[in-house]
Parts: C-alpha cells; structure tokens; sequence
C-alpha cells in the first residue's frame, strides 16, 4: 500500500515563499506530482518529476514553483516562489509507479494521493 504524507500548508503573503514536502512511504521508483485544487475549480496538475529528476510544470507556475526530490529519503518538495493570490488552493502530492504514465501532469494517471494542504496567498 502506498502511502504519502505532505507538510503542512501555511498561510503567506503575495511575492512570498513557501515550500511544501511530501514523504512517499512505499518502495520502488515512482513518479510524483503536485496538484492542486481551488475552491470552486477543477483541480489541476502543476509541477511532475520522475526517478531521475526529469521535470514537467504547469505553464501558470514555470519560473515561480520548482519540483525536487530526495530519493533516499523518497521526499518531494515543491518550492513555492513568488507567490500570487490565484495560488490559493488545497495541494496534492501524487504517486504512480513509473513505466506507465504518459501524462504526468493529468490526474487520471495517479492512483496514490495525499491528505492535501492548504495554501493561502494574501494579496
């Protein structure tokens, strides 16, 4: 069973950072991303990355977000720069075993998902 653990959101004000961690407690190479979801909007993938650090992003957060990982401490985080106030969401770290997902960003290819955090961006 697949397992992931994210930090805790937090609240921040708008050019802020933030950065957000998610422990994937299971073996073997996984793909993982981040989604997120507003209020009263579909959720959306932002930023992907795989066993060996090929990254994908959103085109809303290229520049601002970066996805990382620690892969002998099976950790992804995702650096939350320059923070707008349409950043406002519930996050979502996700995990696929790698080999079978072709859209990294689509939810639909994920079968394991976090709790979700929350991330308030004041203007």
């Amino acid at each position: 069973q697949v397992r992931l653990q994210e930090s805790c959101g937090a609240a921040e004000q708008s050019g802020g950072s933030l950065r957000l961690s998610c422990e994937l407690y299971t073996d073997g190479n996984y793909i993982m991303a981040w989604f997120r979801q507003a209020r009263g909007k579909e959720r959306e993938g932002i930023a992907s990355i795989d066993h060996n650090g090929a990254t994908k992003y959103k085109d809303s957060v290229k520049g601002r977000f970066t996805i990382s990982r620690d892969n002998a401490r099976n950790i992804v985080y995702l650096q939350m720069d320059s923070l707008k106030p349409e950043d406002t969401a519930m996050y979502y770290c996700a995990a696929e075993r790698e080999g079978g997902v072709w859209n990294p960003l689509q939810g639909y290819e994920y079968n394991s998902w976090g709790q979700g955090t929350q991330v308030t961006v004041s203007p």
